[in-house]
């Protein structure tokens, strides 16, 4: 037998997942790492755990499922995006830790690059907006404050790169210094129009292009791992949700897939075409073939399956998560409640950090049952508000709705987000989309496995239906948004002197 490997290297541990010649799962390895806050906002990660960790649980899957190395025929690399490494050619030493695509520390150099009038550029070039979230002003601050760096920079002493490009660097021996489209669109430095690092931005920002990896399509070969003498090539790169958008056979213009994890990330497949957003959606490559490049619009919502651990660790209201599930059966479908989850302020496409939670229409007779279910239903009416702006920023409509993450096994969550939205939803059997989506690039890669194939692979667990008539769907988001209304502004100073 034969087998492709899926290196998932996240932001809180590495995994690898073993497939077989059809696609199948067989077993995965999986191994958490330590995480740095040295500062409050700061958040790093050693490059070297980062690497360990993920040598450790591939080596561990090979050996408990006594794989021959000569049988493995490629591996895919799917990582957390926007993490910024910077090492020593020479040494493959980091010069300092990762910084992760959490960490706030660069907040007032983005403010420096929105002053310089900057962000219409970076909008329009890169499809993404000024943020600490991506990897340029953590690369500059890197350069700025790690004695010698600079300097080294100048002389082209160091690389750079996001975690795919650091494990490639280590797999291959310090051979390859690459990247794919969908990790260099995640930079802000990198015009996913042309496909190019944009010398504008790497001027505007002081990093010299020598530092840069270079840019190849998702599906393509990166060098060869040499694991016990074997050479096994590197076949398939991406960047964690562009996988799962992959994973989940999103292939044509107007899929798209919603992760409900603590908060959800939502992608739409617009095809070969970039749509720039009016509602602060971003733009970014979506896998790309040897002759196909495509496009996805993503979106993100603050707070997805945190009203559920909500619900659990603050009301008290369920034992477990899984709990809500059957106490939302028992509400009346006519409870009238809305429950708004602003605990962090709202995302897209309200963006209003002044917003706060609040849970609307409560009567004498309103139960546990009744916002728990208004709880879970709050989820689908906040994917369909982005939803909504993708398909107003495309000109696309939605023909279906892929979803992976853990709320998504909540059948009451799901069958009213089918209901909300009007269109089917489907649930994966495997919800490891992100290691199958490289999986897939790798095996398309080496000619075993083509799109058709893939489609013909893909299992579902359930299909929910829409089951709700028009008028109601649109009585009930009209109050949704009523309720988003009035919690927006909620925090703002009181204008009124005394």
């Amino acid at each position: 037998m034969k087998y492709i490997i899926a290196i998932d290297q996240g932001t809180t541990s590495s995994r690898a997942v073993l497939f077989d010649e059809q696609a199948n799962l067989l077993a995965f390895e999986q191994q958490e790492f330590p995480q740095i806050f040295p500062q409050s906002a700061w958040v790093e990660h050693d490059p070297l755990q980062i690497w360990d960790s993920q040598y450790a649980v591939l080596e561990r899957l090979i050996h408990k499922n006594q794989i021959l190395p000569a049988d493995i025929l490629g591996i895919g690399i799917t990582n957390q995006r926007e993490t910024t490494v910077v090492w020593e050619k020479s040494t493959s030493k980091p010069i300092y830790n990762a910084i992760v695509w959490q960490d706030k520390r660069t907040s007032h150099f983005c403010e420096i690059l929105k002053e310089r009038n900057l962000a219409e550029y970076i909008q329009n070039t890169t499809g993404l907006l000024i943020d600490t979230y991506f990897s340029a002003t953590k690369l500059h601050w890197i350069l700025e404050n790690v004695p010698q760096a600079r300097q080294q920079a100048e002389n082209g002493e160091l690389a750079f790169g996001t975690i795919d490009s650091w494990l490639i660097w280590k797999m291959t021996g310090a051979k390859s210094h690459l990247t794919d489209d969908t990790n260099a669109s995640r930079t802000m430095l990198f015009d996913i129009h042309n496909r190019v690092w944009d010398k504008k931005l790497l001027d505007e920002l002081q990093i010299p292009e020598s530092l840069l990896p270079k840019v190849q399509t998702s599906a393509s070969f990166y060098g060869n791992f040499v694991f016990q003498g074997v050479f096994i090539p590197i076949l398939g790169v991406a960047g964690d949700q562009q996988a799962a958008l992959f994973g989940q056979t999103c292939f044509e213009a107007g899929m798209a897939k919603n992760t409900y994890g603590t908060g959800c990330f939502m992608l739409m497949n617009t095809g070969n075409k970039p749509f720039l957003s009016k509602y602060g959606l971003l733009t970014t490559l979506a896998c790309t073939l040897k002759n196909q490049v495509q496009y996805a619009l993503e979106g993100s919502i603050f707070v997805g399956g945190a009203v559920i651990q909500w619900l659990r660790d603050e009301l008290k209201f369920i034992q477990t998560a899984a709990d809500s599930e059957k106490l939302a059966w028992q509400a009346s479908p006519d409870h009238g409640i809305f429950v708004v989850p602003a605990f962090a302020g709202l995302g897209t496409p309200y963006w209003d950090m002044y917003a706060r939670g609040a849970i609307f229409g409560l009567t004498r007779a309103s139960s546990r049952a009744d916002i728990a279910r208004a709880t879970l239903e709050s989820l689908a009416f906040q994917s369909k508000d982005v939803l909504n702006v993708m398909q107003q920023d495309s000109g696309i409509s939605l023909k279906s709705l892929q979803v992976d993450g853990g709320a998504c096994a909540n059948n009451f969550l799901m069958q009213f987000q089918a209901d909300i939205l009007n269109v089917k939803v489907e649930r994966p059997q495997f919800v490891e989309t992100t290691a199958i989506g490289v999986a897939y690039l790798a095996g398309i890669q080496l000619g075993i496995w083509d799109k058709d194939f893939l489609l013909s692979k893909r299992k579902i667990d359930h299909i929910f239906v829409p089951n709700m008539s028009e008028n109601r769907r649109i009585f009930l988001y009209e109050y949704w948004q009523e309720a988003v209304k009035r919690s927006m502004g909620w925090l703002k100073p009181n204008k009124i002197t005394t």
